[in-house]
């Protein structure tokens, strides 16, 4: 009886380790070049009085890298975020919780011939202003950069 009832606990133990182990594997993998033909990211900003709000933006991604051009409501939603340059982002399903935004005046010009590349009605949304020029990275990519 004794014999059994170990097989079981085994038995339980093997399968809990099996389900974590697909889980952590499950977990998403940052893969720019994966996203390059998806249309639109959401990104996720906590403003103190209002919570969490997340909207559409187009991406592009450049040197294997995603970025985002904001126009003038966004980067104030940016500014006002809680927690500052690091925010949750969505692409193609998936949910980033720590994505660090970083400002890419370098890119700005490669970002805005990308864009009107990709989105045809960029020949009129780029007239509108775009103060904010982004490159996403993990968090933990961000600081190995």
């Amino acid at each position: 009886m004794q014999i059994q009832k170990t097989g079981i606990v085994m038995v339980g133990v093997i399968g809990l380790l099996a389900i974590a182990g697909r889980s952590q594997s499950a977990q998403p993998q940052w893969a720019p070049n994966d996203w390059a033909k998806e249309e639109t990211l959401k990104l996720c900003t906590n403003d103190p009085g209002e919570g969490e709000y997340c909207f559409k933006v187009w991406l592009v991604v450049v040197d294997g890298d995603v970025y985002v051009r904001l126009g003038s409501k966004a980067a104030d939603r940016m500014s006002k975020n809680a927690t500052g340059m690091s925010l949750p982002v969505e692409i193609a399903g998936h949910r980033f919780e720590h994505v660090r935004a970083t400002e890419a005046p370098d890119k700005v010009e490669g970002v805005n011939k990308a864009i009107g590349e990709k989105y045809w009605s960029d020949v009129f949304v780029h007239l509108m202003n775009h103060p904010l020029t982004l490159r996403l990275r993990p968090e933990d990519a961000a600081a190995s950069r």
